[in-house]
């Protein structure tokens, strides 16, 4: 069972929405302020609905975080907007499930109406997702759900399920030898592998014998060593959704492609893949990288007349608005001048 398609009418920059998604690899490109982290959020919501003790609206509230968790708040600011809509779709050989949503300026905090609730629920139990923000968290894993749960601090529930993915191990047997492939891939950047001490409720990286404080090693390595953590607990197996925020940030560039050809990867194993970025290399990768079994789709949220617009294509190159594209050229343009 994989996303099919998402339908947002006055949410947060929309003021209307209609993506249809690759049942592989989805790269979401365009300038900040258009909403890509949003749509990740709403999907990964809808995922986790899957569990009948997750509310759906319950969770966006908590992955959005409005300000006393008033859902209606996600409503796009702009005079008459009253009500938002969401309807989320999924699909696995022609069947679809919906699960959907409306709220409007008087609905209290997250008590909106939710339809296709327990048909959602029941038909696509088995359906988990991973969402990794954009900044790494483990390095400061150490009781931070305690801590928001008292209102200590305030981290979104994709922080939290992140850690939570990271600390639970749902494999089943022995590792596969793709699945070693894939670790010992990683390892070859990250030097080590990643050990929770469950005792100290601390993340570290272990070389040999020795292990290193997550919060001494450089950032990029532990971005890398969160992505063997979950490959090795069995959080990316087979119908899972991985959404991943700027894979590239804090990331050597020559580390890029390994990036990308674990995730063509995992898309052959059965993931379905969620890519925001704003970074050339990384979504030009994903077309130089992908074979003929590749499934990958390139999603650009591009803004015209005060409003956010949105256009997909199978190829990075052929889209029409392409703010990447764009200030990569405006860079070769300098350089060109520069040199004559």
């Amino acid at each position: 069972m994989a996303i099919e398609k998402l339908e947002l009418e006055n949410f947060t920059v929309y003021e209307g929405l209609e993506a249809s998604f690759d049942s592989g690899i989805n790269v979401l490109i365009g300038e900040n302020g258009t909403g890509k982290t949003h749509v990740m959020k709403v999907l990964h919501s809808a995922c986790q609905a899957t569990d009948p003790g997750v509310s759906f609206t319950h969770k966006l509230v908590r992955t959005m975080l409005p300000d006393e968790y008033k859902i209606s708040r996600l409503i796009r600011r702009k005079q008459g907007n009253h009500v938002t809509k969401i309807r989320v779709v999924a699909s696995e050989e022609g069947r679809k499930k919906a699960i959907s949503t409306e709220f409007n300026n008087k609905t209290k905090k997250w008590e909106a109406a939710v339809k296709g609730e327990e048909a959602w629920e029941r038909d696509l139990k088995d359906l988990r997702s991973t969402f990794i923000p954009a900044k790494e968290i483990l390095s400061n894993s150490y009781n931070l759900g305690a801590a928001v749960d008292k209102n200590n601090v305030r981290f979104d529930d994709t922080y939290i399920d992140i850690i939570n993915s990271a600390k639970i191990d749902i494999s089943v047997g022995r590792n596969t030898a793709e699945k070693e492939r894939q670790l010992n891939r990683i390892e070859s950047i990250t030097e080590g592998k990643t050990y929770y001490d469950s005792k100290e409720d601390e993340f570290y990286l272990k070389i040999g014998n020795s292990k290193q404080e997550f919060n001494l090693v450089a950032e990029g390595i532990r971005k890398m060593s969160l992505l063997w953590q979950l490959i090795k607990n069995g959080a990316l197996e087979k119908g899972t959704v991985l959404f991943w925020d700027e894979p590239e940030a804090n990331i050597n560039p020559v580390h890029i492609p390994v990036i990308v050809e674990l995730l063509l990867e995992l898309q052959r194993n059965g993931v379905q893949v969620f890519v925001a970025t704003h970074d050339y290399m990384l979504a030009k990768y994903f077309e130089v990288k992908r074979t003929d079994g590749d499934s990958v789709k390139f999603h650009s949220f591009y803004k015209e007349n005060g409003q956010v617009k949105y256009e997909c294509n199978n190829s990075f190159g052929m889209l029409k608005h392409n703010t990447i594209v764009e200030a990569f050229n405006k860079l070769l343009d300098e350089i060109y001048d520069m040199e004559e």
